[in-house]
């Protein structure tokens, strides 16, 4: 589920979230996915859940990782461009297109930010149903 990193622009907000919001199927799905891959009770013995849910835990780990080093990759880089920006603000207080691009950048900055915290969110909804239905069937590592 991981998408190519090579091609991600942080210039274009919307290009930006448009991106998060496909690499996000994996969490919008997990319902989904855990009532059709994982057994009631009944049906235990006819699929192996703890391959299963292995499998499953691995797929939104990897998915996490990648969504979360593009957010801190692109905050990264857009923290550069307002950086030089009020550098270059100081040098020309008057200039009003620079005072317009900083803003801008800076408001780029802060929803990219706030990208994180519901990335947060949307972690920590996928991992409590994750181990409400896999939890008896698959233990992870102990980084989770």
């Amino acid at each position: 589920m991981a998408a190519p990193s090579s091609g991600l622009s942080c210039e274009d907000f919307a290009e930006f979230q448009e991106l998060l919001r496909v690499m996000r199927t994996i969490d919008d799905r997990i319902v989904h996915e855990l009532n059709t891959t994982v057994p009631t009770a009944s049906f235990a013995g006819q699929v192996d859940a703890s391959q299963t849910c292995k499998e499953l835990y691995q797929s939104l780990t990897e998915a996490h990782e990648s969504r979360e080093r593009i957010i801190k990759n692109c905050i990264a880089q857009t923290s550069n461009v307002v950086k030089t920006l009020q550098e270059e603000r100081k040098k020309s207080l008057d200039d009003i297109v620079l005072l317009k691009k900083l803003r801008k950048e800076q408001t780029k900055l802060k929803l990219m930010q706030s990208e994180l915290n519901v990335e947060e969110v949307v972690n920590d909804r996928s991992w409590k149903v994750f181990n409400e239905r896999c939890r008896t069937h698959y233990k992870p590592p102990k980084s989770q």
